[in-house]
C-alpha cells in the first residue's frame, strides 16, 4: 500500500526543530509491506496545507499527517481539515474527559486551552490519545481515500501509530500477501565494494525477494525483503537467501538481525558470561552511554571511566608519566595502558578506550583533527589502533564510538 506523509509546521521548515516522525511511521509500516511514496513538509498556512493534502489524497489511498492539532493559534491543522473534509468543529465530550484524564495524570489542572483540544471535527472518526491531549482524527473521502491526522509529539506520535492507527488500517486494507525480512549487519566494508561482491547473487534473487543496502557510519545493513501469498514458502525461503547472502558476507558479517552494535556486543557477552567497560578521553562516555542504552545492558555492562585529563588517566587508569610525555595521551602506548587501566580498576573482562583529537581545535603535527586511538582489553591480549575520522566534532566522536564498539566485537569473534 502507498502512503503520503505530511509533516506540518512552521518549526521544521527553519531547522529549530528535525522531523523525525516520517522515519518513524516508515519504519513502523514497512514490516507490513506498505510504502512511504512521498513525504512532504509544510509550514502552518492554510493554503499550503490545503494544497499539501489535496494533492496528497489524489496520488496515494492513504494520507498521513502530523502536527498542527494543538491549541494555540498557529495549530489551524484540524481547521484546514475541517473545510476540506465538511461538517463543523464541535467540543466532543469523550475527548474532554480523555484529556482531563491525561491532564490529572500528570498531576496538573485543566485549563481552558488544554480544553480546547476537544474541539474536532465532525466529520472525522475521533481516536482517543492516552498518551497526550490531542486526539487523532480518521478522515474519509468519498473516493475511499484515507486522512488520518496525528499530533507532533514524536513519543505520542509512535504510540499511538503502532498501537491504533497501524492495526485500524490493516484492517481497512487487508492484504493477501505475506511478508518477510531478514537483516544482516556487517562492518569493515564499503557499500559499493559489497554490492560488487554480491552482484551475481543479487541478480539471480527470485521476484518475490529484493535486497536493500542500509549504510551508516562504521556498518552496512542488508535486509532481505520477501513477499508471497503463501507464509510457509516465504518464510522457508527467506530463511534460506540469509543463510546464502551470510556465507557471502561472512569476512564482514557482525551480527544478524536488525539491532544496533551496542545490542550485538552485549548479545555476545552475556551469552558468553564476560563483562565490558570503559575508558574514553575524546569519546567523552559516549560509548558507555551508547552501550547502557541498550535495555538489560546492566547484565554486562560494569562502568566507565571518563579520563579526559591526563591527571584522572594517571590516577585512576595507572597510565604512566613516561608513555604520556614520550608519545603523548593520542597514543597506541597510552590507550592501550587505559584500557589495561580499566580492566583493573572496574574488574571487567573486556575494557573499550579511546583518546583522539575531536576537534574543532587540538591538532598538533601528525596527528590532524579526526585522529583516534582505539584499544580493546581482553583475558587474551590487548588490541590497539589508529584512526581518522572526517567530519565535525560531533561526527568524529559518534565513528569513535561505532569503530570501539565493533573492534570489541571482532576481538569476541575471533576468540570464540
Amino acid at each position: 500500500m502507498k502512503t503520503t506523509i505530511i509533516v506540518i509546521g512552521d518549526e521544521l521548515l527553519i531547522g529549530q526543530v528535525t522531523d523525525t516522525n516520517s522515519g518513524m511511521i516508515a519504519r513502523l509500516m514497512a514490516p507490513h509491506g506498505w510504502e512511504v511514496e512521498q513525504v512532504m513538509t509544510v509550514a502552518d498556512d492554510r493554503e499550503a496545507i490545503r494544497e499539501a493534502v489535496g494533492r496528497a489524497l489524489d496520488s496515494t489511498p492513504v494520507v498521513l499527517t502530523t502536527g498542527g492539532l494543538g491549541p494555540t493559534k498557529d495549530d489551524i491543522t484540524k481547521a484546514v481539515l475541517t473545510d476540506i473534509f465538511g461538517g463543523e468543529l464541535r467540543e466532543d465530550p469523550d475527548v474532554l474527559a480523555n484529556v482531563r484524564e491525561v491532564v490529572e495524570r500528570r498531576g496538573l489542572k485543566l485549563n481552558d486551552l488544554t480544553a480546547a483540544q476537544a474541539i474536532v471535527p465532525t466529520s472525522c472518526r475521533v481516536i482517543q490519545n492516552r498518551v497526550g491531549t490531542a486526539p487523532l482524527m480518521w478522515f474519509e473521502r468519498t473516493d475511499g481515500h484515507i486522512l488520518v491526522a496525528m499530533p507532533g509529539v514524536p513519543f505520542e506520535t509512535r504510540e499511538m501509530f503502532s498501537s491504533a492507527v497501524m492495526p485500524m488500517l490493516l484492517q481497512r486494507f487487508p492484504s493477501p500477501d505475506h511478508i518477510e525480512h531478514r537483516t544482516l549487519v556487517l562492518a569493515d566494508i564499503s557499500e559499493s565494494a559489497l554490492a560488487t561482491r554480491l552482484a551475481p547473487w543479487e541478480s539471480a534473487l527470485p521476484p518475490y525477494a529484493h535486497l536493500a543496502y542500509l549504510p551508516k557510519p562504521g556498518v552496512v545493513r542488508l535486509r532481505i525483503d520477501g513477499r508471497h501469498t503463501d507464509a510457509g514458502f516465504l518464510k522457508k525461503e527467506i530463511d534460506r537467501l540469509a543463510d546464502e547472502l551470510a556465507l557471502l558476507a561472512a569476512g564482514n558479517l557482525m551480527c544478524r538481525g536488525d539491532i544496533t552494535p551496542a545490542r550485538c556486543l552485549l548479545d555476545m557477552l552475556v551469552e558468553r558470561h564476560l563483562t565490558v567497560g570503559t575508558a574514553e578521553s575524546c569519546t567523552g562516555g559516549n560509548i558507555a552511554h551508547t552501550i547502557t542504552a541498550e535495555p538489560g545492558s546492566s547484565a554486562a555492562m560494569l562502568g566507565g571511566v571518563v579520563s579526559y585529563s591526563n591527571d584522572v588517566k594517571r590516577r585512576l587508569l595507572e597510565v604512566s608519566e613516561a608513555s604520556l610525555e614520550a608519545h603523548g595521551a593520542v597514543s597506541i602506548p597510552v590507550v592501550k595502558e587505559m584500557a589495561s587501566g580499566a580492566r583493573k580498576a572496574l574488574g571487567c573482562d573486556i575494557a573499550l578506550a579511546t583518546s583522539g583529537i575531536a576537534g574543532p581545535g587540538g591538532a598538533v603535527p601528525g596527528k590532524p583533527v579526526g585522529t583516534v586511538c582505539i584499544a580493546v582489553a581482553t583475558p587474551w591480549g590487548l588490541w590497539a589502533d589508529t584512526f581518522h575520522f572526517p567530519g565535525n566534532r560531533e561526527r568524529v566522536i559518534d565513528r569513535a564510538t561505532t569503530t570501539a564498539i565493533i573492534r570489541a566485537i571482532r576481538e569476541l569473534q575471533s576468540h570464540p
